[in-house]
């Protein structure tokens, strides 16, 4: 079964804004376009992904993601987070009503195709299932089957809404890429530690979180930061 995932990206000036402490004004659109690139990047090489929509207005950012093999969806309700998410799910039913589609955030610059693959596999089995992010808070992932409402209910305490909806959480383990999104400097680094892809390895080169990340330890994934390319760093 083929998925089509749903991500939604608000307007760049305005993305992230609890990175500021961490990254500047100057560098966190970037850095909030990166983080979208690397998910649609791992997503569209996820071998149970059929199609990735992105619901955005940014219209530079949808230009970046439409290379990457993103189809993108204006945002026309305007109307936050969880009406984008609608209006796209909307949009893929409107052209396979069949479709299973999945709301994914943005910002998961260290998704890994494998992991999301497993996810995917697993929210097969539930009419809804969500996986819940890092913190045990929020939620990164909310799955419908065929001809099943989406029905988002994303942001703060989103895990405990989507459990109440009657969505079932899915207890996996290895998905940390999954899990793992980023809103402040705390996150990027969780994110580092994983290993990020190679558009926010590049937006996040100069950051000083960065140069610490890349201290120590053994390199995994070829053309990643954090434990993906990790140096030996003098004092």
């Amino acid at each position: 079964m083929q998925w089509t995932l749903v991500i939604p990206l608000k307007p760049l000036v305005r993305a992230k804004s609890r990175l500021t402490p961490a990254a500047g004004d100057a560098l966190r659109p970037g850095l909030a376009l990166a983080f979208a690139q690397d998910t649609v990047a791992a997503a569209r090489a996820c071998p149970g992904v059929g199609d990735v929509v992105v619901v955005t207005d940014d219209e530079h950012a949808g230009r970046a993601l439409s290379v990457l093999g993103a189809r993108i969806v204006a945002d026309t309700p305007g109307a936050g987070l969880n009406a984008a998410l609608a209006h796209g799910a909307a949009a893929v039913r409107a052209r396979r009503p069949a479709a299973p589609v999945g709301a994914l955030n943005a910002d998961l610059p260290a998704l890994r195709s494998a992991e999301l693959a497993h996810v995917l596999a697993a929210a097969h089995a539930f009419p809804r299932a969500f996986l819940p992010d890092a913190a045990g808070i929020g939620t990164t992932f909310l799955a419908a089957g065929p001809g099943v409402e989406l029905r988002p209910s994303f942001g703060g305490a989103s895990r405990h809404r989507h459990a109440a909806s009657g969505a079932r959480e899915l207890p996996l383990a290895g998905v940390d890429s999954v899990r793992q999104d980023v809103d402040t400097g705390e996150d990027l680094r969780a994110a580092l530690a994983l290993g990020v892809g190679p558009h926010t390895a590049r937006a996040a080169a100069d950051l000083p979180l960065v140069a610490r990340a890349r201290c120590g330890g053994r390199a995994e994934d070829a053309g990643r930061v954090g434990r993906a390319d990790r140096v030996e760093c003098a004092d």
